[in-house]
C-alpha cells in the first residue's frame, strides 16, 4: 500500500508492507488488540495504517482522508498506547489526553466508541464534556476520574475558564496528546477564538493529531494548532478524487414547484424500509418539510434534527441509529464525522451552502467499504453547479432523469395547503421557512453561479404550498405570477395549541381596539396584509418622515438664533472685560508710582 506523506514540503511516497494490526513497527498491547478483535476490524484502513506508525513514534500528524475512512480508529489506537506507556501511574484527575469535536453528536460517538476500547484498560477513565449539562454537574463528575476528555470547543473552554473548585491548568500540565477532529471545522473562523482560549491553558510539549475529511494545508491553520514539523499525510482511492469509489453520486434537474413530489415519489420507488437522510438549507424548512413528509409517508418514521435544537438533539440522533429504516431529515450540523451505519440514500434537497459541506454530506453513506448511494436535486437554473463541484472537490456526478407527476405535484400541494389551514403553527412554520430559504440562497458561497434572480419565486412558493405570499424585500420587482394564491382570510386560521390561540386573539383584540399591533406579532401583520395595505401604509411612514424633517429643520433654524444672541452677547462681556483690566492696571502703576497722578488722569480718560 502507498500513501503520500509530505515532510516540510517535501512529499515522500511510503509503501505500507502490511495492513495487519499485529506486524506493525512498534507493537500494539494486548488490551488494544483485544478490543480490536472485538469490533470485528480485521485489518488496518489506509489512513489508519499512515497514521498510527507516525503517531507512536512522537510525530505530529496532519491526515485527510475521504470520509468514512476510519479516522477516529487512527487516533484513538495510538491515543491509548502512548498513554499506556507511560511508565509513572496516571493520577485520578490527571488529563493525558484531549480529543476536540465540533459537534456534539461527533463528540458523543467518539465517546462511545473510546468507550469500547477502556473496557479493556480499566485504569484509564474518560469524560465526555459537551452541552445539555451544567458546569456544576461536568464538575462533579471530573472529581470522580478522568484521564481523557472528549469535548466540544465551547463546552471546554467554558470549563478551563469558569471552573474555580478544581485548577484544570494544573491538570492538563501532563497532557500528552491533543486531536482535533475534523480539524478543517475547527480551525475556521467560527472557532479560532475559542481555540486559541483552550491552546493557552495547555503544555507545548505534547503530541497533535489533525484528522478530517478537507484537511486545508495552509501553514498558518498549522501553526495556530500547535503543530511542529507535522507530517502531512493524504489517503485518497483515487487520484483527484474526494468521495469514496463505493459511493455512487447523482444528481437530477426538476422545476422548484415539483422538487417535494418528485422526491416523494423517487423514496417511495427505492422503498420506503430503506434508511435515508435528507439534507436541508435552513432550519425552518426541516421544522416545515418534516412535518409535510411524515404526513405524505405515513408508514415510514421521519425524524428531523438541527442545530437549533437542544436537549433532543441526541436523543434523536440516537432513535435513527438504531432504526432498521426510516427518514432523518437534518441540516448540515449532520454533515460532519457523524457515522450511522446503513444509510442507503443520501438526498440533498437543496445545495449546500459551501462546496466542503457537499463531499461531508455524501459522505454519511459508504462507510468503511458499503455501498452507498447520493442524489441531489437542482432546480433548471442550477446546472452550472456540477461543473463547479467537478472542479472544487472532485466529483463526478451523474445525471437521472425523474419525472414528476401531476397527480402528485396536486397531492403534495393539497397536503401542505390543508396542513396549514388546519394549524396556525404550520402555517406560520411554511413562511418562515420560505423566508429562511431565500435568505439562506442569497448568502450561498456560490452565488456567482446560484443566483436567487434566476430562480422564478412564484414557482418557488407553489413548491413550498404556501396560502399567500409573504412580504419580504427580494420580492419587490419580481414576476410571481405563477404563484396561486389560496382564496382564505389567513386571520381566520387558528392555533390547535388552546394556549397559543387564547394569545393570538387577546392580540387581534388589542390591535382593534387601539389599532397598534403588538410588537411580537409585528412580522406576522407584513405577512398577512394586503399590498394596497402595505402601500398606504409605505405612503404614511414618507409623510411622516418628511413632516419630522420639517420640523427638525425648524428647531435648527431656532437653535441657530440662540447661538447668535448668545455670541453676540459674549463679545460685549469679554470688550467689557478687557476695558476693565486696562484700569486696574493704570490703578495699580498710581499705587507704585510708576506714573504721575496727572499721567494717569489723561490715561484713564482716554480710555
Amino acid at each position: 500500500m502507498v500513501f503520500n506523506y509530505e515532510r516540510t514540503g517535501e512529499i515522500v511516497k511510503i509503501i505500507m508492507k502490511t495492513q495487519n494490526w499485529k506486524e506493525l513497527e512498534i507493537p500494539l498491547s494486548n488490551s488494544v488488540l483485544k478490543t480490536i478483535e472485538e469490533l470485528r476490524f480485521p485489518y488496518m484502513t489506509p489512513v489508519q495504517a499512515a497514521a498510527i506508525p507516525l503517531l507512536l513514534k512522537g510525530k505530529d500528524v496532519a491526515a485527510e482522508a475521504v470520509t468514512g475512512s476510519g479516522k477516529t480508529i487512527a487516533f484513538i489506537i495510538p491515543l491509548l498506547e502512548i498513554l499506556q506507556k507511560r511508565k509513572e501511574k496516571w493520577k485520578a484527575t490527571e488529563i493525558g489526553a484531549i480529543i476536540i469535536s465540533p459537534t456534539r453528536e461527533l463528540a458523543i460517538q467518539i465517546n462511545e466508541v473510546l468507550k469500547k476500547f477502556l473496557n479493556n484498560i480499566p485504569y484509564l477513565k474518560e469524560i465526555l464534556l459537551v452541552g445539555g449539562t451544567t458546569l456544576a454537574e461536568d464538575i462533579n463528575r471530573f472529581k470522580e476520574g478522568a484521564n481523557i476528555v472528549v469535548a466540544t470547543p465551547g463546552r471546554l473552554e467554558d470549563i478551563l475558564i469558569n471552573c474555580k473548585t478544581i485548577n484544570l491548568a494544573t491538570c492538563v500540565k501532563s497532557l500528552e496528546i491533543l486531536i482535533l477532529d475534523e480539524a478543517d471545522r475547527l480551525l475556521d473562523l467560527g472557532f479560532s477564538v475559542t481555540l486559541d482560549t483552550i491552546l493557552s491553558y495547555l503544555p507545548r510539549l505534547r503530541r497533535t493529531g489533525l484528522f478530517s475529511a478537507t484537511q486545508t494545508r495552509e501553514l498558518q491553520h498549522l501553526i495556530r494548532a500547535g503543530l511542529r514539523n507535522p507530517a502531512l499525510i493524504t489517503i485518497k482511492e483515487k487520484a483527484n478524487i474526494s468521495t469514496p469509489s463505493n459511493l455512487k453520486n447523482n444528481y437530477v434537474i426538476v422545476n422548484a414547484e415539483y422538487k417535494l413530489s418528485v422526491m416523494i415519489d423517487f423514496i417511495q420507488s427505492q422503498g420506503t424500509n430503506l434508511k435515508y437522510m435528507i439534507f436541508l438549507s435552513t432550519c425552518a424548512c426541516v421544522d416545515y418539510f418534516s412535518h409535510v413528509i411524515a404526513v405524505m409517508l405515513p408508514l415510514v418514521q421521519v425524524l428531523a434534527l438541527h442545530g437549533k435544537m437542544k436537549s433532543r438533539r441526541y436523543k434523536i440522533f440516537n432513535e435513527f441509529r438504531h432504526a432498521k429504516g426510516g427518514i432523518l431529515i437534518c441540516t448540515d450540523v449532520m454533515a460532519r464525522g457523524i457515522d450511522i451505519s446503513e444509510v442507503d440514500w443520501v438526498l440533498q434537497y437543496d445545495p449546500p451552502c459551501s462546496a466542503s459541506s457537499f463531499v461531508h454530506r455524501c459522505g454519511r453513506t459508504a462507510r468503511i467499504g458499503n455501498e452507498g448511494n447520493a442524489l441531489l436535486f437542482l432546480l433548471e437554473t442550477e446546472d452550472a453547479y456540477v461543473d463547479f463541484i467537478k472542479r472544487n472537490q472532485k466529483v463526478d456526478l451523474q445525471k437521472i432523469h425523474l419525472e414528476p407527476s401531476i397527480t402528485s405535484y396536486d397531492k403534495c400541494l393539497k397536503c401542505m395547503r390543508d396542513l396549514q389551514k388546519q394549524d396556525r403553527f404550520l402555517l406560520d412554520k411554511a413562511n418562515r421557512a420560505f423566508v429562511s430559504y431565500i435568505q439562506a440562497y442569497n448568502k450561498h458561497e456560490c452565488n456567482l453561479i446560484l443566483r436567487l434572480k434566476d430562480i422564478d419565486l412564484g414557482k418557488l412558493a407553489m413548491g413550498f404550498g404556501l396560502l399567500q405570499m409573504p412580504r419580504m424585500p427580494e420580492l419587490k420587482g419580481r414576476d410571481i405570477s405563477f404563484f396561486k394564491q389560496e382564496a382564505i382570510d389567513v386571520n381566520s386560521i387558528s392555533y390547535l395549541n388552546k394556549q397559543k390561540e387564547v394569545k393570538r386573539i387577546e392580540k387581534l383584540r388589542i390591535f382593534k381596539d387601539s389599532g397598534v399591533w403588538p410588537a411580537s406579532q409585528k412580522h406576522k401583520r407584513k405577512q398577512t396584509e394586503s399590498w394596497s395595505e402595505a402601500k398606504k401604509r409605505k405612503l404614511e411612514k414618507q409623510e411622516n418622515r418628511k413632516k419630522r424633517k420639517e420640523r427638525k429643520m425648524l428647531q435648527v433654524t431656532k437653535n441657530e438664533r440662540k447661538n447668535e444672541r448668545k455670541k453676540g452677547r459674549t463679545k460685549i462681556n469679554e470688550e467689557d472685560i478687557k476695558e476693565l483690566a486696562k484700569d486696574i492696571a493704570l490703578i495699580k502703576k498710581l499705587k507704585k508710582k510708576k506714573i504721575s497722578q496727572e499721567e494717569f488722569d489723561a490715561a484713564f480718560v482716554n480710555s
